[in-house]
């Protein structure tokens, strides 16, 4: 089967914008001295380490398996999403915050070449707006079951794409503030409008992070295959061989891994043929979910009516 890399062209897309739009963030924090524009070059920084640490993530999840590692590494990229929704998005929104909360409680700091800030902030937003659109596209592609933004964002198992999109929405809605604050700033010339977007957008990347964190915690611990998923899987079970499905289990290892397990009861004029059956459930199973990468293991028990699942 060939795996598929889904999520991965946003990375790549969201770091090379990103590297163009912290880049000219920096130079028009240095020239105007606004307290929006550093708190968004920090953003920009801080997002570029991610995406390095997601590529870094998809290249130890692509590993093949090992002795020690007997299913590979594909959880490999759950890790590293973690590792950049904890130290560096939400870092990056702490320091935010401290950074902007310093010029707040000293407002006296002035804001120069507005207009240039301004026109780095409008190239900023037509940046990161065309990385998020990559991210829509991709979300697109990869949402086959036709949900809700919101509700393929919960279920997702591809982390990378979860992470990317809180990244670029983040990143626009951001730009958005600074140049509001910077506007504001310019136009009533109290720059407590400048630093108290910086604040703003401090807050948003911290709320981003504790929303992926929760997403990657729950990845990571192990979640089941989508209920879809879950209903095709049951199907194969669906035969006169099989008295009952007594117990089916699954957990994704990756976005395009699962490992399955599942215990059956045979009718008696079949026991002799449970090899045969169970080969032909497992070839059913991946045909019916070609685009996943299973391990499946199937014992086969009698029912009792005081089973219980463990």
């Amino acid at each position: 089967m060939k795996k598929e890399r889904g999520g991965m062209a946003s990375v790549i897309a969201a770091l090379a914008a990103n590297l163009l739009v912290a880049i000219s963030k920096l130079i028009g924090y240095l020239l105007s001295g606004s307290a929006a524009m550093l708190n968004e070059s920090i953003h920009s920084l801080v997002d570029c380490s991610n995406q390095i640490l997601l590529l870094i993530g998809d290249k130890k999840a692509r590993k093949l398996a090992d002795n020690d590692h007997p299913f590979g590494q594909a959880r490999a990229k759950y890790f590293y999403s973690l590792v950049v929704a904890m130290l560096l998005f939400f870092g990056g929104g702490a320091l935010g915050i401290m950074e902007a909360a310093e010029k707040l409680f000293h407002p006296a700091h002035s804001l120069e070449n507005t207009w240039l800030v301004i026109i780095i902030l409008a190239v900023g937003m037509v940046i990161e707006g065309s990385s998020l659109w990559v991210a829509f596209r991709e979300i697109k592609q990869l949402n086959t079951e036709q949900l809700s933004l919101f509700q393929f964002l919960r279920r997702s198992r591809h982390s990378e794409i979860i992470i990317i999109f809180a990244e670029d929405s983040c990143a626009v809605i951001g730009l958005l503030l600074a140049m509001i604050g910077t506007v504001l700033t310019h136009f009533t010339g109290n720059s407590f409008y400048d630093a108290f977007s910086g604040v703003l957008i401090g807050v948003l990347l911290c709320l981003a992070a504790i929303f992926l964190a929760r997403e990657f915690y729950s990845l990571l611990i192990g979640e089941s295959a989508t209920t879809t998923d879950m209903n095709t899987i049951r199907k194969a079970f669906v035969r006169p061989e099989i008295t009952r499905l007594i117990d089916v289990k699954t957990v994704h290892l990756s976005a395009t891994d699962i490992l399955l397990t599942a215990k059956v009861d045979i009718a008696d004029p079949f026991e002799l043929q449970a090899a045969t059956v169970i080969n032909d459930i497992e070839r059913d199973i991946r045909n019916s979910l070609p685009h996943y990468k299973i391990f499946i293991y199937i014992e086969v028990d009698e029912f009792k009516k005081n089973y219980q699942r463990a």
